[in-house]
């Protein structure tokens, strides 16, 4: 049985499974996962706890089939964790894990811990036996997009609440800009405004004054926000990047990756080819094919020549080298290479009366400005 994080709470409520597997990338929702698992267990009298950590191909996996099967002298009922790091228990981790869910005890609750898991590693044998004998929980990071009504959520189980209407929306907006990327920040947010206020409505002032700035910034949602048209958080997260030390020819490859994508499937398209093969072919997935189908239509094939000509100037300045009409530091060429993508896929202003798909796309110019 597979859940979503926020689905557990309700499926503890019901009953308690005899294996539960935690997986994925988000450290704050697996802490409240596991958390939720052993007190619903402690609830139902397994008060005796083993952790045994896989930390290497040597790990003794005898010792872990043997304890599930063992009767505690002082505790009838038994929670075994099973943390597994690295998220590949080996070959003969994968045929013990299979036999010990192929005995599980009554009496005993396992819960197991895995990293973010690939789609061959969730197609293993081992895992599909961890998700046949219970109940599989996958923690996913909270999406921008999803964060203030992620944030909301938090305020009123803590008994608070921010204004109605707009006013409110931007409270939330300011909030996430502050914490994104970041869960665990933002939790510690939370616990700081419920201790710094009382229960009940939060105005913008109060939330500015409280929260802090803990955004952290993947290199690789930088492309989501440009393909989006999100100026002002691209420059956000631009500055942000840079102030954690982000390497700048990581932040070039990203932009410039989805910049020669973007020309490659636009070839295809022109050459005939649908688009599900012209996304398979440049090894374009997921939300990408998202943002990708939106801005090829505002993409001429020359805008995306004058990009790929701005992203190759770009690399040399991220490289050392000078070029007399871009900005010779590395940070500021990467600004202006985002923002000119950013404009690039950003549909200009409709006239009155006009829709803006018979206006001519924007001109991109290489030169400075």
């Amino acid at each position: 049985m597979q859940l979503r994080a926020e689905q557990l709470s309700a499926q503890l409520a019901r009953s308690l499974q005899r294996m539960y597997t935690i997986h994925g990338d988000e450290p704050l929702l697996a802490q409240e996962a596991g958390d939720a698992i052993r007190a619903a267990a402690r609830a139902a009298g397994h008060t005796e706890r083993k952790v045994f950590v896989v930390s290497g191909a040597h790990f003794d996996w005898s010792g872990l089939l043997g304890a599930a099967q063992a009767m505690s002298l002082f505790a009838e009922r038994q929670l075994i964790e099973i943390r597994i790091p690295g998220g590949k228990p080996g070959k003969d981790g994968s045929e013990a894990l299979q036999r010990y869910c192929q005995h599980l005890a009554d009496d005993v609750v396992t819960l197991v811990h895995l990293p973010k898991l690939d789609r061959q590693q969730q197609q293993g044998a081992w895992f599909a036996a961890l998700d046949q004998a219970g109940v599989s929980v996958q923690v996913v990071p909270v999406e921008r997009r999803a964060l203030p009504a992620w944030i909301a959520q938090r305020l009123a189980a803590q008994g608070q609440r921010v204004a109605e209407g707009e006013a409110g929306q931007q409270t939330l907006a300011f909030f996430a800009d502050r914490v994104e990327g970041n869960l665990l920040a933002a939790h510690q947010e939370l616990q700081k405004l419920a201790l710094l206020f009382p229960a009940g409505e939060l105005d913008f002032e109060q939330v500015e004054s409280a929260v802090l700035n803990v955004a952290r910034y993947d290199v690789f949602k930088l492309g989501e926000a440009v393909l989006g048209g999100q100026t002002a958080r691209v420059l956000r997260m631009l500055d942000g990047l840079r102030a954690e030390g982000e390497a700048t020819v990581l932040v070039h490859w990203s932009l410039a990756e989805d910049i020669r994508a973007l020309k490659r499937v636009k070839e295809s398209l022109a050459q005939g080819r649908p688009l599900p093969m012209a996304f398979n072919e440049s090894r374009v997935w997921g939300v990408k094919q998202r943002l990708y189908e939106r801005v090829l239509p505002l993409l001429s094939a020359d805008q995306l020549g004058h990009l790929v000509e701005a992203a190759s100037l770009c690399d040399g300045i991220v490289k050392g080298l000078k070029h007399p009409q871009w900005p010779l530091e590395p940070w500021e060429a990467l600004t202006r290479l985002a923002l000119m993508l950013v404009q690039a896929v950003t549909p200009p202003a409709a006239p009155r009366g006009k829709s803006w798909s018979s206006r001519a796309a924007p001109r991109l110019a290489l030169e400075a400005p």
